[in-house]
Order: C-alpha cells, then structure tokens, then sequence
C-alpha cells in the first residue's frame, strides 16, 4: 500500500501520539497504586522492558513469505527480523541510550511529584524550543521567524497547560524539565532520527530494531547511574527496583509494551520529519491527555480536579497556544530538487562541497545522465529561501545550468 509521505508523517506521529497519552495514563497509576520510588520504577521499566521487547521483536519476525516478516507488513516494511547491533549504529545507539535513560528517570520523578499526567506532559513539549536550536547548529538550518514565534506559542502554551487544575505549579518540577528532562530528550529524539536515516547494509534502518537496541543501552545506563547513585547516597534502589520488577512485573509489562508502540511509530515519523516537527505535531498530546487525567481523578487514583473556572480558562488557553503553534510548524514545511549540469574542466568534488555548504541544502547526490547533481532542499518560506538559495547556486562558477522542482507530493510505502 501506497501512502502520500505526507500524510504517512501525520498518522505515525499522531498514532505515536494517542498511545503515549494512554502510556503517562498507565504510569500515573503504577506510581500511585504500587511503586511511588522514581529511581525504582525506572530501573524496573528498562529491565522488565528489554525481554518484553525482545519478545514483541521475535514475533514481529515470523515470516509470512519470502521476502516479509509480519513486522514489515505491519510495522514498518523496512523491518526483516530481529538482528544484532551493526558497527556503524554503535555510537548513536550509546547517546541515545543514554538519554533515554535520563530523561525516563527525569519524567518518571516528575510523574511521582505531580501525579496528575495532564500536568506532566505540557512540560515536556518545550523541547521544540531546544530542538530547533539543535537542528539550526547540526543540520546548517538557520530557523525562520515562522519556526521562532511556532516555538514560542508552543512553549507559552505549555507552561499555561502546565499548571495543574488543583491550581499548583511545582518549582521543583520546572527545575527537572528544563535541566534534565528537555536536554535528555533532545539527546535522544536527534540520535534517533539519525539511527532511523542509517543505511544499514545498503538498506535503510528499520525503527524495530532501533526500539530494541535503545532500551537495551538504556538500560545498562539506567542500572550504572543507580548503582552510582546508592553509592554516593547510602540506598537501595537497585535492589529495590529488581524487587517491584518481579512484584508488579505485569504492571510495568504492560506499559512497556505499549511504549514499544509509541516510540516505533515515533521513530519512524522522526525519519520523515525534523525533530523539531515531529515534536510539534506530538504536542497535540496535550489535549489527548486530559481525558485520561479525568478518568483518573474519577477513580481517586489522583486528587480531584477543581472547578475554579479562572483554572480551566488557564488550561484552555494553553491548549489553544499549542494547537496555534503546532499548525504554523506543520504548514511551513517545503521541500524541492535542483538537477544542475557543471562546465567542463571542473572538479565535481569542489563543487559538491559548495552545494552542500548552502543552507538548506539536505541532500547532494552526483547522478547520471543529462545532469550531473541533484540536490534536495527543505526550507520554510518558499520567496525567501527561494532566493537565497538560487543566489548562492549562481554564485558557484562551476555550475552551467540548473532546474528547480518543487515537490507538490510524495508518496511511500507503508
């Protein structure tokens, strides 16, 4: 089946999306009902989540003809079966890992001092602002006053959807977001995208195996920094979070594997968009979230909301900032091809290095046939990018002719 990539990025962003609500519903729970330690319920998370992944992964394996696995027909076509680590993912895989493991201890303690998820999640949403400036210094893409004022609305908004309905706001909590919790998942949701653009044997990488291979590394960090942590601090954290891992084991499982879910779909939206716009279109997690906050107030598994209308009007402003935010960052997005010829008597390598120097400029690739590079160019405002980038490929004496094509559509296999 044939998706437009579009849209194909809206429905794994939004199906990432809808579970991870479900997830900080389920954790909510498990926190309040039966592992209120943090640093335990952590360590459980990785370690009772590494073989449920495993699992999940050898039954994605089975294969159902010569060439599919159920997991390629179901999950992503990109997926064969579960293998081990390659040399060239090792690197990624180690960041990654690493700030897996810190940002699920930092959202984790953030979920056993707030205990309402409706509250935890809008914090998490300020990542955008970090992510852009990530992006702007690692892929050379300078962001646009659109992006700016989408990153600001968006933030704004989560610090309003922030503020409980109880009407409390956590100092301590926004010491955790913007110090831990935003950074790691930074760290984490970049070197993602980078395992998912991986070629791995000639072939692209597989979002499965990445899930897999992540909780994995970030376990082993999760188990160092706790082992460090009882150390320096007198506890036993680690011992305790073996204990809750065997005790409430069909707990943590089930959360687990509905993660599994939600960081797969997650990972491969993150191989079609920016991080910074996959992010923005998971913010939507703001609004899915609510319900699930209710439904837990309902049952007394959290305190119960206030009817204070000042509250409520705080929290739908909030809400309405994100959605402002989320639709200028997912409307802005163009992309386009230049097939350029170059004189004779030039050094392809030179002008290569000269094309890819552009900004805007994702993708340089010499072809064959009447031209002889093709770029790929991804901007926000078509006039302006247009210009400067047409500018600077006029600019190259090397460059003989060239077309522009802007992409209207594309489409992917799903």
């Amino acid at each position: 089946m044939r998706i437009r990539k579009r849209y194909l990025f809206y429905i794994l962003a939004f199906t990432s999306t809808i579970i991870a609500a479900g997830v900080s519903a389920i954790d909510a729970t498990i926190n309040a009902l039966y592992i209120p330690n943090a640093w335990a319920f952590s360590f459980s998370c990785f370690l009772v989540g590494t073989g449920i992944s495993f699992i999940i992964l050898l039954f994605f394996s089975i294969p159902i003809s010569k060439t599919n696995s159920i997991g390629s027909k179901i999950i992503d076509p990109s997926f064969k079966r579960v293998r081990l680590i390659k040399k060239p993912e090792i690197k990624y895989h180690i960041i990654a890992g690493l700030g897996n493991s810190i940002l699920t201890i930092g959202y984790i303690t953030l979920i056993s001092i707030l205990g309402d998820p409706a509250t935890v999640i809008p914090f998490t949403q300020i990542v955008i602002l970090y992510l852009i400036i990530i992006e702007s210094i690692i892929e050379k893409d300078t962001p646009t006053l659109i992006e700016i004022q989408s990153a600001i609305i968006v933030t704004f908004g989560a610090i309003l959807g922030a503020i409980s309905l109880s009407g409390t706001i956590n100092l301590l909590s926004l010491a955790i977001v913007f110090l831990i919790v935003n950074p790691a998942w930074v760290i984490f949701s970049i070197y993602q995208r980078k395992l998912k653009l991986l070629k791995i044997d000639g072939k692209p990488n597989d979002s499965l195996n990445i899930r897999l291979w992540n909780v994995i590394f970030a376990c082993i960090f999760t188990t160092i920094i706790i082992i460090i942590y009882d150390f320096l601090m007198g506890t036993g954290y680690l011992i305790e979070g073996i204990s809750v891992s065997i005790k409430y084991f069909n707990w943590v499982a089930l959360t687990m594997a509905v993660t599994f879910f939600s960081y797969v779909f997650y990972i491969r939206a993150l191989g079609i968009g920016k991080a910074s716009v996959t992010q923005a279109v998971r913010a939507t997690i703001v609004i899915l979230v609510i319900p699930f906050s209710l439904l837990l107030s309902l049952f007394n598994i959290i305190p119960p909301f206030t009817t204070d209308p000042v509250m409520i009007l705080i929290k739908i402003i909030g809400t309405i900032l994100i959605l402002l935010g989320i639709s200028t960052f997912a409307l802005s997005l163009l992309k386009a091809y230049v097939f350029i010829n170059v004189k004779p008597g030039y050094h392809i390598e030179e002008t290569m290095n000269k094309l890819w120097n552009i900004k805007g400029v994702t993708r340089v690739t010499v072809i064959a046939g009447k031209y002889d590079f093709m770029i790929k160019i991804r901007i926000r405002t078509l006039i302006k990018g247009y210009e400067k980038i047409i500018k600077k490929i006029e600019e190259i004496q090397s460059i003989k002719d060239y077309k522009w094509f802007s992409v209207l559509k594309e489409w992917e296999e799903i």
